[in-house]
């Protein structure tokens, strides 16, 4: 059998089995074989995780035949667990029609974005968890409930895949819109000063911090009338995918062999952002191209925390000496009602920090979640992290009841694994992993 390799390369399971179900039926099937047979069965994304979140030993699902949209109506869109986002999207946009919000990638599948609590940044519009309108799922016990409301509900829309396999999700959506996007460099010094305005001023906030510099990439997303003003072809893929990639790409490389010159690679790297203003399709706003491997870590913290957070990472890694070529990226978010939501009960912001993969760098995420634990912060569940059961249950208010709902449902562990196991604990009679 196969290993199955993630997107970063650091993640590898070999299963004992791997399936490609056809439909809600052929889930619950694999999971009363799994059941009869002593073994776990998870179901995969398209492996954009950082952690083991979806790996199993057990029979592994891969959505790939579970795909496309199954009804529609006034405001809702029904979709199969396993389409991606980037299917998606252009299917909404061929029906008028849009998310209010989303992250900026688009390779996962519906799924396995909003078990993992994927978001963007919206000043009033949350991640994708929260626009999810109903789910069909199926338990531990084989049978296929289909959720709108209630506890199920709010704990299954980031459940981790802990509650059950999601065979299909309903999104409420919205006719189609534009974004204006402005973006252009300001001092880091700046924005820290100005951090409630920027946020308020803007429905979608996200800027890039360099590290070694006084410079930020600032990106402001917010609604537009039109007309339409998108990039053309190839400014589209000047930025996107030659700049952002191609030679953002080489600059690592470069880095990655000589050290010491990173923070003048990123200096001339800051002299030369500059300004842009267009407007475009929201989905083609949203969303970016990520073609160069790193490795992250993400957490939510109280939003009224993020320039304390900030000041301290950059002094951080000023004083230990790190070379870091990856930007910091900052983000916002409001209040969830998901349970595991690590925006749940709280204005939030985001601070994710990357590492280019050849060169991992364990102290500075360390470090780095050493600041945002302090912080009260919420690590994102499918990007690195060392938190466990332990301490997530001191900064989830709900999570004592997410864990007693899981152990009802599934009391065996039937849908756990290594890491479940560390971040939520191991349910009353599940057998130990390979037993």
């Amino acid at each position: 059998m196969d290993a199955f390799v993630n997107w970063a390369r650091n993640q590898s399971i070999t299963p004992s089995e791997v399936r490609t179900p056809v439909s809600a039926d052929a889930v619950a099937r694999a999971v009363r074989d799994a059941a009869s047979s002593g073994r776990r069965v998870r179901m995969l994304g398209t492996g954009h995780s950082f952690t083991g979140v979806a790996l199993t030993d057990g029979i592994l699902l891969r959505p790939t035949a579970l795909t496309g949209v199954l009804g529609a109506g006034d405001g809702w869109v029904k979709v199969a667990a396993g389409t991606p986002l980037s299917a998606l999207n252009e299917e909404l946009d061929r029906r008028g029609l849009a998310l209010a919000n989303m992250g900026d990638i688009t390779a996962q599948t519906v799924a396995g974005a909003i078990q993992t609590g994927t978001h963007g940044t919206g000043r009033e519009i949350g991640g994708l968890a929260d626009q999810v309108f109903e789910m069909d799922i199926v338990l531990a016990d084989g049978t296929l409930a289909t959720v709108r409301d209630g506890d199920l509900f709010d704990a299954a829309r980031v459940g981790l895949g802990a509650l059950g396999i999601l065979t299909a999700v309903t999104f409420r959506v919205e006719p189609a819109f534009l974004l204006r996007s402005r973006r252009e460099p300001l001092p880091f010094s700046g924005i820290l000063e100005s951090l409630d305005e920027l946020t308020e001023a803007n429905e979608h906030l996200d800027f890039f911090w360099l590290p070694h510099t006084d410079t930020c990439l600032v990106k402001r997303n917010n609604r537009s009338p039109g007309p339409a003003r998108p990039p053309g072809a190839f400014r589209r893929w000047l930025d996107n995918v030659f700049l952002e990639n191609t030679l953002f790409g080489a600059v690592c490389a470069v880095g990655a062999r000589f050290p010491g010159a990173i923070p003048r690679i990123n200096a001339i790297s800051a002299s030369v952002l500059s300004a842009s203003d267009f407007a475009d399709r929201s989905y083609k706003v949203f969303t970016s191209v990520r073609e160069v491997r790193f490795l992250e870590m993400e957490y939510a913290i109280p939003r009224h925390h993020l320039a304390q957070a900030l000041r301290e990472t950059r002094d951080l890694i000023e004083r230990a000496g790190w070379k870091i070529t990856f930007p910091v990226e900052v983000r916002v978010t409001p209040p969830s009602g998901a349970w595991l939501s690590t925006a749940y009960g709280r204005p939030s912001a985001y601070v994710a920090c990357h590492v280019y993969r050849p060169t991992p760098n364990d102290a500075y995420f360390e470090g780095v979640e050493e600041i945002m634990t302090r912080l009260r912060g919420r690590p994102h569940w499918g990007k690195l992290h060392t938190r466990d059961a332990a301490y997530l249950r001191t900064v989830y208010p709900k999570f004592a009841d997410f864990v007693a709902l899981r152990d009802k449902l599934d009391p065996q562990g039937l849908f756990t694994n290594d890491y479940l196991d560390r971040v939520l604990g191991t349910p009353p009679d599940a057998p130990r992993q390979g037993a």
